[in-house]
């Protein structure tokens, strides 16, 4: 009988964790917190480029630059590189993607705001051939010369529509403003950059 008594005790605190480790919840609550503080820190770091730049038309200014930065290290990789340019494509199309999602959300609709429809119509038209040139870049392979082609194109549309931004639109834009609104406008596309960052 005593026999059978300790077997079952044992049976008992077989499935048991050691009273002096952690819980499960404390190691899953562990794990999620230092994942938050990663993804956090990521965030941070990626809307730094823009956050530091120290207003929005800077700030747009800097990301353009980086955009065409991408560009050129594409427009460098032999046609067998195919996972280098996927890489690669991946970052661009990320990096374009806040950039328009930001431009997107506060400054067009800024533009629009300050009776200057047409341009931010012009601008939001843009964007949407660039989303057409990301797509077909997802579906020409990307051995092809015809790839790299189509790389060269859409660098040339996105230099144009920076250039137009930045020399044409943008600068009478922001001197319309004071600069609380100029301010205003900078917090507000860091908030949405910081969504997509």
């Amino acid at each position: 009988m005593a026999t059978l008594a300790k077997k079952l005790g044992k049976q008992a605190d077989h499935g048991r964790m050691p009273a002096t480790g952690p819980s499960t919840a404390g190691a899953v609550a562990i794990g999620f917190g230092a994942g938050l503080a990663f993804a956090l820190g990521r965030k941070i770091a990626v809307q730094a480029v823009s956050g530091l730049a120290g207003n929005w038309f800077e700030a747009i200014r800097t990301e353009h630059r980086l955009a065409l930065m991408i560009f050129d290290k594409i427009l460098e990789t032999p046609d067998d590189a195919t996972a280098k340019r996927t890489l690669l494509l991946t970052t661009l199309k990320h990096a374009l993607s806040k950039h328009a999602f930001q431009e997107e959300n506060v400054i067009y609709p800024a533009l629009r705001d300050a009776a200057e429809a047409e341009q931010a119509d012009h601008l939001n038209h843009d964007h949407g051939y660039i989303k057409t040139y990301l797509y077909d870049l997802d579906v020409i392979p990307k051995d092809q010369p015809a790839w790299l082609d189509k790389v060269r194109e859409l660098r040339q549309l996105v230099a144009d529509h920076a250039r137009e931004e930045e020399e044409d639109i943008f600068p009478p834009f922001e001197k319309a403003m004071s600069a609380a609104e100029n301010s205003k406008l900078t917090l507000m596309m860091n908030k949405e950059g910081f969504k997509l960052a």
